[in-house]
């Protein structure tokens, strides 16, 4: 019986203590874009709308009554050819300038651009989804461009679809992020980290 506990005392080792991990809150500043708002994005939208007006104004009302085609009488599903081609020249309007220069001249008025929420560049796939498909229901609708009032980071329908937001030019919001991570140092015996 003697030796049954002798053996056992030999192979028995004593365990390592078990190291918990000590966590501590870290906090950190950060800049980020300031999204542009509701009346920002209205006032820009305007006067690209004005923009849109007087091209249409200058140029396709006069070649429509050169043509004698008709401009106030609605055909099929209650759109007349010209606005038809109006809405192809707004939406031609607000792709182009998008694509090439991430804003309209409405935007670039109020110092707010579009950037992809990856902020890599914009693609014809981002800009078809926000300004043909998306601004198409928008405008449609109307509803749609209130979704920036209630959305955190001041998204349009057609922002989501498109996967961009809208910010200002040189305005940033300083953001405090507060995370957790493993204290690090010499352990001492039993366990303790200094």
């Amino acid at each position: 019986m003697t030796d049954h506990i002798e053996h056992t005392e030999e192979t028995a080792q004593i365990p390592e203590p078990i190291r918990t991990p000590v966590y501590e809150t870290v906090q950190s500043e950060q800049f980020r874009p300031k999204f542009a708002g509701f009346w920002t994005r209205f006032w820009a939208y305007l006067i690209d709308l004005i923009i849109v007006s007087s091209i249409s104004g200058i140029l396709i009302k006069p070649l429509f009554r050169i043509v004698d085609f008709p401009i106030s009488n609605p055909g099929f599903l209650l759109f007349s050819p010209y606005k038809v081609v109006l809405l192809m020249l707004f939406l031609t309007y607000f792709a182009v300038m998008t694509k090439v220069f991430s804003q309209t001249v409405g935007k670039m008025i109020l110092g707010i651009k579009v950037i992809r929420t990856d902020n890599s560049n914009l693609t014809w796939g981002n800009i078809l989804f926000r300004e043909v498909i998306g601004r198409f229901i928008s405008k449609l609708l109307t509803i749609p461009y209130l979704l920036v009032i209630f959305m955190p980071k001041k998204e349009a329908l057609h922002d989501l679809f498109a996967d961009t937001y809208v910010i200002h030019e040189q305005a940033f919001e300083k953001e405090v992020v507060t995370y957790k991570r493993e204290r690090e140092g010499d352990e001492l015996q039993g366990g303790t980290i200094v």
